[in-house]
This record gives structure tokens, sequence and C-alpha cells, in this order.
């Protein structure tokens, strides 16, 4: 009998929806049935140890799916509209607009909940276990991540935050190409390596790099200050407001963000505008200055030196490029 892959517990989640398959672990589109709702759920394996889903779907009506893995993966996954929720053992995890999400998987039983009437768009990027250890290693073939360190004795565990911006740009530069058709696999895999090496680092890599250093609930104060500062990017806060948000003193914030995201916090913030401000251009929705504004920079010409100088390209050109069709990857 041969050997069960991770692609079979993909499998099982694409039968239990009764999807008309073509084959058992390669690249394929699966309409969902009239009677069951609308849309389409895509698949890609550019290689044999990725397995990328991108579901597109409309129920009907509320959609109730249990599910029993039969061998261990990883999955990382980015909900972009409507919602899911997945019972395990118990206890009910929820999948929103804008989360990301790093799920370890075992051998276990789960249930899928959907909404219906309501549009779902998610991507989600499955690895086998071996996969994910080649990753963990450092040059000298050594890994602090383990997958059984991390599970311990339980069979499942879930991380999850909100996306990254940018990983919604990586996300942007994935979906597009996909639905016209016109992505091959070298291109794929280079977007999801890079998602899943933002989503490691972020999740997994952040507590071994701090390990010993910065408690738990120092990590967690030190996320909830990230998250703050991305979502005030307009308006942020100043550190000693940040930190006394956060319930942490400000060199602890300090020295903990620059241990965990190798940067200071405005450093990172700098970063994270610029990002948003790639998408937004790319995007030919607003001219210069109003990006400039949308990003919380009132000069618009600092902002196309700061932009210039990490993109290479005056935001200007950028605009231009986008509304000709031309990606800064061109």
């Amino acid at each position: 009998m041969a050997e069960i892959d991770f692609h079979h517990n993909f499998n099982l989640f694409f039968d239990g929806l009764n999807l008309s398959r073509q084959n058992e672990d390669r690249t394929e589109q699966m309409k969902l049935r009239p009677q069951m709702g609308t849309g389409l759920i895509r698949r890609f394996v550019p290689r044999f140890d990725i397995d990328v889903v991108v579901s597109e779907v409309t129920f009907h009506q509320d959609c109730s799916l249990p599910l029993m893995t039969e061998t261990p993966m990883i999955e990382l996954s980015y909900c972009l509209q409507g919602k899911r929720e997945l019972i395990v053992d118990g206890i009910q995890h929820q999948f929103g607009p804008g989360s990301c999400t790093l799920q370890l998987i075992n051998e276990v039983g789960a249930r899928f909940e959907f909404s219906g009437n309501e549009p779902y768009v998610m991507v989600a990027v499955g690895i086998p276990v071996p996969t994910f250890h080649h990753f963990m290693e450092n040059a000298g073939g050594g890994r602090s991540v383990d997958f059984c360190g991390i599970l311990g004795q339980r069979p499942f565990r879930l991380f999850q935050e909100k996306t990254d911006p940018a990983a919604l740009i990586t996300l942007q530069r994935l979906l597009k190409p996909i639905r016209n058709k016109g992505m091959n696999n070298l291109e794929m895999e280079c977007s999801v390596l890079d998602l899943l090496s933002k989503g490691f680092r972020s999740f997994l890599t952040e507590d071994a790099a701090c390990s010993g250093r910065l408690s738990k609930s120092d990590i967690q104060k030190i996320r909830e200050a990230r998250d703050i500062m991305i979502e005030r990017m307009v308006d942020p806060p100043s550190l000693m407001e940040l930190s006394r948000l956060i319930g942490m003193n400000d060199f602890k914030l300090k020295v903990g963000f620059k241990e965990m995201y190798g940067t200071t916090v405005f450093g990172y913030l700098r970063d994270k505008r610029l990002e948003k401000a790639l998408a937004l251009l790319q995007q030919g929705h607003l001219n210069v200055n109003e990006t400039s504004c949308a990003i919380g920079y009132s000069n618009s010409s600092y902002f196309s030196e700061v932009f210039r100088e990490k993109y290479g390209i005056n935001p200007g050109q950028l605009l231009k490029h986008a509304a000709a069709g031309i990606s800064l990857e061109q």
C-alpha cells in the first residue's frame, strides 16, 4: 500500500465538498456544485512538497464539513473575505477577513463551518513536516524549531494574527495572475516561499530568537505594539505613549522590538508605510500626494525621496507603469 502523503489531507477536504477532481496531487480547478453554491477552488502544486489552494466560493446556505486528517502537515492560510470556523477538540477557531493563520496538524478530527450567502476568499499553503524542518534549518544544519517540539502532546496547534501589509502585497502579486491564468510554477513558488518565510518568522522564529530573554507576555506585548503602529500608521503614537498602551517600559520595548523585528519601532513603521504606498500606487487609484497622505507623510517630496531610496523608482514613475499595466517586478 502506498504511503499517504500530506496532499491526501487536502483531498479529503475536496471530497467532503463533493468536488469533481481530476488529480490526487496535481494542479486542478474545481467548481462548486450548483446545488451547494457558486465559485471555484483552485489547487496548485508548483512542486511536489507544496500544495496551494485558492478558494473563492459562496455557499447557498451554512455548510458543515467534518474531516479527519491522516498525516502530519503544516498549513499557512490567509482569509481575505468572509469567514470560516474550525472546531478541533471542542475548541472553536475563527478565520475572519484580514487574518493570517499558521496550523501545525497531526492526525486529528476537525469540523469546518462556512456561513451561507457570504463570499469567501482564502489562500492556503500546505507543506509536509520534512519540508518544514528543512526550512527551519540554519546554515550549519541545526534548527531551533521542531514540529513535535511545538506540538508537544497535542495533535493540533494554531497561531493567528492580523495579516502583515507586506504579505498582502505578495498575495496580490499571487492572485492576479492566478485569476488570469498567467503564472508559471517558478513565479508561484517564489511568492509562496515569500509568504512562508514571513509567516514562520512572525509566528515561530521570533519566539525562538527571543527564547530566554523575553517572556511570552513580553513577546505578546511587543506584537501588540507592532499592530498598533500599523493600525495607526497615519498618526502613530510616540514611543512613550506606545509603551503606556501596551504596559511595558519604553527601554524594554525598544530593546525587545529590535530583538524581534531586527529594526527600531519607527524603522519598522517606515517600512510598513512604504509597503502600503507601493500597494496603493500599483492599484493606480491615488496620485502621489494622496498616497503620501494615506500613509502618514505630510510632505510628498520627502515621501518620494524615501520611496525612491527603498524601491529604486520614483512614485510618479510607478504610477505611470501601473497605468500602462507594467508591474514593478518587470
